[in-house]
């Protein structure tokens, strides 16, 4: 395998401020797909007037993370696919040790990921795995850079379609594990990731990224437990939120306010099953 056996797929949302860092520091993986979720032509012809070979794809509504990278799967036509966010750069050596994880002997895999400039590449790991150096297996690794078996991850029915932000890495990892796929990280292959700057919108984003948190909690947590463990888990937080709501408005703190009602709504339209719903303008 070599570099033309990778595309790299670019999920945007407002990200001009980071998209061109990241798109420098790839320097050897040459198909790129940029599936940009806030219909900017004005970024779409920045971005072409200088890669004019990157495939950008224009959605007409914000599908989300999840959604927009299965239309990148669905785009990709080589057997790996490198999913980015908008705010990682990589290291100079970062495709050179992917492309070696790819061509290692007995290295069967679903997901490989890189290792992040704080160490931080797994939501759930043993203290000791961050002593590890090399290839080792783990149970989940974060989305904002994976490298990942088209074929697998197509067959396995890739990102779960009803969640549009947070927790669709986990979702994946969780159903490549139960059909005995393996995840893997690379210590070697390193990344440097600026967290939760992919989009610039502001206090905007902050409402969206609160309600998404909690309805993506509710809807995985419902998705992989009994319902009334569901319940035990989480009612208790949307009576916290409204307690909080009324303090912050006994105090004039509006955008506490807004961020406790957005939590609260988030949790309970969960509860109740309801869709995702919420957008960010």
């Amino acid at each position: 395998m070599n570099y033309k056996d990778i595309t790299i797929g670019i999920v945007t949302y407002k990200s001009e401020k980071v998209l061109f860092k990241c798109l420098k520091s790839i320097k050897k993986i040459n198909k790129i797909i940029i599936y940009d979720n806030s219909n900017d032509i004005i970024l779409k012809n920045k971005v072409k007037s200088k890669y004019p070979k990157i495939k950008y794809i224009l959605s007409k509504k914000n599908l989300g993370y999840g959604n927009a990278n299965n239309e990148i799967i669905k785009e990709c036509k080589t057997k790996y696919l490198l999913i980015l966010n908008p705010d990682t750069v990589l290291n100079k050596s970062c495709e050179s040790e992917l492309l070696k994880s790819i061509n290692k002997k007995n290295l069967d895999f679903s997901i490989i990921a890189p290792l992040s400039q704080d160490k931080n590449f797994g939501l759930i790991f043993k203290d000791s795995d961050l002593k590890k150096r090399g290839i080792f297996e783990t149970n989940y690794v974060k989305g904002f850079a994976l490298l990942l078996d088209v074929k697998i991850i197509k067959k396995i029915g890739m990102f779960d379609k009803n969640i549009f932000l947070y927790f669709e890495e986990i979702d994946l990892c969780k159903r490549l594990r139960v059909n005995n796929y393996k995840i893997y990280v690379n210590t070697n292959a390193k990344i440097y990731h600026k967290a939760a700057k992919s989009s610039n919108i502001g206090f905007e984003f902050e409402k969206c990224r609160h309600w998404h948190w909690m309805w993506s909690s509710v809807y995985y947590k419902k998705k992989n437990s009994e319902y009334l463990e569901v319940l035990i888990n989480f009612v208790p937080l949307v009576f916290t939120s409204v307690l909080k709501m009324i303090f912050y408005t006994l105090i004039f703190q509006k955008k506490k306010i807004l961020i406790n009602y957005m939590r609260f709504s988030g949790t309970l339209n969960a509860l109740v099953g309801k869709n995702s719903w919420y957008r960010p303008n």
